[in-house]
């Protein structure tokens, strides 16, 4: 399929908009993709991040309420708007629809920045006619402070090499292909305030539990002797069966990513992460004796009705 011509013609996608200024190319071969949902507290900063270095760069975005798409514009993001239907989803529409031109493509979240190192490895490893795929280094910012909690995710890969899971939350990247670690780092800045992070988690924690009320959703088939991913989704599958998990969640979460040596600010996310997982459970418990999946849930205020009085 045409890409150009199936954001025109779909009735399910929108037409690409113009942006109100033209996105200068930048020294790095690279097509950045984001998708987003109210996001405008981070897209100037993730704007001015990229400025310079990507050749271009996308956003997706599912109809947010906010100045997202204002911003995106103005800085010469190109923006097209699709209804959210899944994590896996919205990423394979991505990859399959937008007329990207640059040979690589980087996945990343608004609420992500790049470092100077990350930027420069990048840039050299894309020039290596063996690389396929390049793994980054993430570090998680929590209540506006570092966190010593690192991962290795895969995020950057050359253009029709990846494809995502067709999941509905925590998607997996499959990129074909030789695949090298970068020790550049990817900064998470995870939510301005705890009141936007809870808001996350409650949305989250509902996919995750209808996910295991349905019998579980798994990235790829879990596996014990399998690799990192496949072992990660077999302890997913198992973790619910395990006594005292949540207690022993909480000092893996404390202890062995290090976020104890950040102090207080370590304990309070080692101590929600676990209440997220208890939420999960105790969500699915609910399905499983209600017989039904919880309807959506409406916050904030609507307009005036005009049939009642106005005060």
């Amino acid at each position: 399929m045409n890409a150009s011509s199936s954001l025109d013609s779909s009735p399910e996608r929108a037409t690409a908009a113009a942006p109100a200024s033209t996105w200068q190319r930048g020294t790095a071969p690279v097509a950045v993709v984001m998708i987003s949902l109210n996001e405008a507290h981070n897209m100037e900063e993730v704007c001015a991040n990229l400025k310079g270095w990507a050749q271009e760069v996308w956003l997706v975005d599912s109809y947010s309420k906010d100045d997202t798409v204002d911003i995106a514009l103005r800085h010469g993001v190109r923006v097209v708007q699709r209804k959210f239907k899944g994590f896996g989803d919205q990423w394979n529409f991505a990859l399959s629809e937008l007329p990207i031109t640059a040979p690589w493509i980087m996945k990343l979240d608004p609420d992500e920045r790049l470092t100077d190192q990350l930027k420069q490895q990048i840039e050299a490893s894309v020039q290596q006619p063996h690389v396929d795929g390049l793994s980054v280094t993430h570090r998680l910012w929590f209540m506006n402070r570092p966190l010593p909690v690192r991962k290795e995710f895969l995020r950057v890969w050359r253009t029709g090499k990846g494809r995502f899971t067709a999941i509905d939350v925590n998607e997996h990247l499959i990129v074909d292909g030789c695949i090298i670690q970068l020790s550049g780092e990817v900064e998470h800045r995870d939510s301005p305030s705890l009141e936007h992070w809870l808001y996350k988690q409650n949305k989250y924690t509902t996919q995750e539990a209808i996910g295991l009320a349905r019998g579980g959703m798994y990235a790829v088939k879990p596996h014990l002797f399998g690799g990192a991913v496949e072992r990660r989704m077999w302890l997913k599958r198992v973790f619910f069966r395990f006594p005292l998990r949540y207690q022993l969640y909480f000092l893996q979460t404390l202890l062995l990513t290090g976020a104890w040596k950040a102090g207080r600010v370590g304990f309070i996310w080692s101590a929600l992460r676990t209440d997220v997982l208890r939420l999960v459970e105790y969500k699915a418990l609910e399905m499983k004796w209600s017989g039904k999946e919880p309807a959506k849930v409406e916050f904030g205020a609507g307009v005036p009705d005009p049939r009642v009085p106005q005060y």
